[in-house]
């Protein structure tokens, strides 16, 4: 298939360090190239791909410290899209919703990935006057707050060969994310503290979380048994990851998904988190690591996590978590999204279809929506 990719462009593709969406996109990319398809990335020109690079800025935003405005540059980005839609027989949108009014008004097929939050107050209005557009939500859980919406879920996956398997545990905790409240990075440095071992942290520090950085965070990692790592990526972050005893991912907030907790599956390392969001999807609870509601209840899974089979841990991700497994299920939708487009177009073509109808009619094909839309 001819396939479009549209990427964020606050990091490049794939990031140099933290960024989940952009990580995700470039997996699903190169797989998709892997396996044959022709596929376009839009992303920042500093991006890494197999695949034709159509690039609206020179660098990734969060590098540039000229790119004070993000909307300018991807407004340019749908610009380019939108000009090439011709070409491609399918559209993967993973800006979150900005492009809807113009796939609205163009005919070529189009997906969009949901890669965030969907319980805000603010979206449910929103998504009202755009109950047409196919979507992908990463876990059931996120789609929880909009569920009248043209659904599928697609979780994410990782390359088999990303990660190293290691069989043996070792002797530090991990975390690795945002440097946020609701990360829980507290509570990780606690449990780390009442079960006596050592915790290295590793956490990407945005503007926004800067001031909650500098008067929460920083005097815990002052602390005896807190090692400050910093953003990691690439063979730093796999030997993070693979050479700890267990990570740790005590969120409080609910996770869309949470790529770190595949990513330390691969390497074989088990996951101590909270029941928050998509957690008990995409971890199985005394196989992968344990999932527990209080720090008490934390510290106890973690002296029993060198009981756990690490290549139990890594044959789940393997079984359910690759980017070939990730990439084949996007190809499925894409496949009917194009079919669909194709009936529709033959039959307006026949004066059968009504501009609403064939607004509506590719949803029900898609077998993406329930039979009685749900009105929140």
């Amino acid at each position: 298939m001819r396939i479009a990719q549209v990427s964020p462009l606050y990091e490049s593709v794939p990031p140099k360090a933290y960024g989940g969406t952009e990580r995700i996109v470039s997996y699903l990319t190169e797989e998709l190239v892997e396996q044959g398809h022709e596929v376009t990335l839009f992303a920042s020109g500093d991006s890494k791909t197999r695949a034709r690079l159509v690039a609206p800025c020179p660098h990734s935003l969060r590098s540039d410290p000229s790119s004070a405005d993000t909307l300018a540059h991807t407004l340019v980005m749908l610009e380019q899209v939108f000009q090439e839609t011709g070409r491609f027989e399918v559209v993967h949108f993973h800006i979150d919703w900005l492009h809807y009014p113009l796939c609205r008004r163009q005919s070529c097929p189009h997906l969009t990935t949901l890669h965030g939050r969907l319980d805000l107050s603010c979206l449910p209005s929103f998504f009202r006057e755009y109950p047409d557009m196919p979507v992908v939500s990463i876990s059931d859980s996120q789609r929880e707050p909009l569920p009248w919406l043209n659904w599928g879920t697609v979780y994410h996956g990782l390359p088999n060969d990303l990660y190293t398997f290691r069989g043996k545990p070792g002797d530090y905790l991990a975390f690795l994310g945002r440097a946020s409240p609701e990360k829980g990075v507290d509570r990780a440095i606690e449990i780390a503290r009442r079960f006596g071992m050592t915790v290295k942290i590793a956490v990407k520090v945005d503007k926004a979380d800067q001031d909650y950085f500098t008067a929460k965070l920083k005097p815990l990692l002052d602390q005896p048994g807190v090692e400050f790592i910093g953003e990691v990526g690439g063979k730093k972050k796999n030997d993070f990851l693979g050479n700890a005893y267990a990570l740790l991912f005590p969120i409080d907030w609910p996770e869309p998904f949470g790529l770190v907790m595949i990513e330390a599956m691969a390497c074989g390392t088990p996951v101590i988190s909270w029941p928050r969001g998509s957690v008990p999807e995409v971890m199985e609870n005394g196989v992968t690591g344990f999932i527990v509601n209080s720090i008490p209840a934390a510290v106890a899974a973690l002296t029993k996590v060198d009981k756990l089979d690490r290549q139990g841990c890594r044959a789940v991700f393997e079984k359910r978590f690759s980017a070939t497994r990730m990439a084949q299920d996007y190809v499925k939708i894409y496949h009917r999204l194009a079919k669909t487009a194709f009936s529709n177009h033959v039959s307006k073509r026949a004066g059968l279809l009504s501009r609403p109808a064939i607004l509506k009619s590719p949803l029900r094909r898609l077998g993406m929506l329930p039979k009685q839309p749900v009105d929140p």
